[in-house]
This record gives structure tokens, C-alpha cells and sequence, in this order.
């Protein structure tokens, strides 16, 4: 790792500190050689305050450390990406990130889908939906619409057609994330089950 401390007459550069399994940005700081070298050494990531005018390793005084996973320079050499495993709250308001954002996996589209069916859930007696009408028709239909998507998917499987495949698998999923709001559960909720399963 070369990087390059001399661009600034601080002799710092910032570290963008990123969680490693979610990806979201918890906090932005500041390093010199110095704290880079204990950050490495420790594996708990050590910052150059300018405040306090010293290292300052996160969570010497919360017991909230970010625990090092990673740590890459830029194409510049100027700045670093630091991917870590917090151990609580990054932000010294309590917050998951300094932006006040929860430091959750984002699935992008499917996240937006499931707050979409969250809500139909939450308003049933506001809106008309397919969703809304699952919904008020129970716990069964929904796991039978499951059930019957799940056979199709096995179905379109063993033939060539993929358009059809593909059409049959997003419906599955889509049912299977109503079913998983109809149980109070979300799918970040089956990802945690998986990743305590590899280890």
C-alpha cells in the first residue's frame, strides 16, 4: 500500500469507512501514517482526530469499534476505503451511520418491493390491490399461491423455455415476499438464517 500522505500539508488523508457485509457508508475520518500503521497492527480502526490532536481509535470510549476487514487506496493514492464490521452504533449521536441512516443490507429493487407490499399490508382498508386482497384472504392463500408458483418454477425448469422460467421465478419470489410480510419477517431476515450457516 502506497499511500500518499504528503498531498495535504496535514500529512492526512480521509478514510471512507464502509461496512463490509452491507455496504452502506458508516462515517467519514481521517488518517496519517501513523494511525494507518496501528489500524493494520490492531485491527481496529484508528483515526488521526483533528479536534483532539492525537489517535483515536472508534470506540475507545463507546466500546463501539470497527473491527478492520478490508482497506484499499484509490487510483490517487490520496484516499482510503476501509470495509469493517461495527460493533454497535458508528455515529456518536447513537446512530448506525453519521448520515442517521439504519446500516441495513439494501437489495436495491427488492427492498423497494418489499416496503411496496409492507405498506399494501399496513393499508388494507385504504387501497385495492391483488397484494391488499392476499393479504385479506389470509395466511393460507397466500403459502397455496406460494406452493402453486413453486410448482410452475419446476415445471418451466425442465422445458427450454427461459422467458417462461424467468416469468415463473419472479412470480415465486414475489409471493414468497408477501408470505414472509404475512409472518412479520423480511428477506434480510432468511439472509441472517444463511450467513449463520456458514460458518
Amino acid at each position: 500500500m502506497k499511500i500518499d500522505f504528503t498531498k495535504n500539508t496535514d500529512g492526512l488523508v480521509p478514510a471512507i469507512i464502509q461496512d463490509s457485509e452491507t455496504k452502506n457508508v458508516l462515517m467519514l475520518g481521517y488518517m496519517n501514517q501513523e494511525a494507518l500503521n496501528k489500524t493494520l497492527d490492531t485491527k481496529k480502526v484508528t483515526f488521526f482526530s483533528r479536534t483532539k490532536k492525537r489517535l483515536w481509535t472508534k470506540g475507545e470510549e463507546s466500546g463501539n469499534f470497527l473491527e478492520l476487514i478490508s482497506i484499499a487506496e484509490d487510483c490517487d493514492n490520496d484516499t482510503l476505503l476501509v470495509g469493517v464490521r461495527p460493533t454497535g452504533a458508528t455515529c456518536h449521536t447513537g446512530s448506525d451511520t453519521c448520515w442517521q441512516e439504519p446500516n441495513n443490507l439494501d437489495y436495491g429493487f427488492i427492498s423497494k418491493l418489499e416496503k411496496t407490499i409492507k405498506n399494501r399490508k399496513e393499508n388494507t382498508n385504504t387501497e385495492q390491490s391483488y397484494v391488499v386482497s392476499l393479504f385479506e384472504n389470509g395466511i393460507n392463500k397466500i403459502a397455496q399461491k406460494v406452493g402453486e408458483e413453486a410448482i410452475e418454477v419446476v415445471i418451466e425448469a425442465k422445458d427450454n423455455n427461459d422467458d417462461l422460467f424467468l416469468s415463473e421465478s419472479a412470480d415465486l419470489l414475489f409471493h414468497y415476499l408477501i408470505l414472509l410480510q404475512a409472518k412479520g419477517f423480511q428477506l434480510n431476515d432468511v439472509v441472517k438464517v444463511l450467513q449463520s450457516r456458514e460458518k
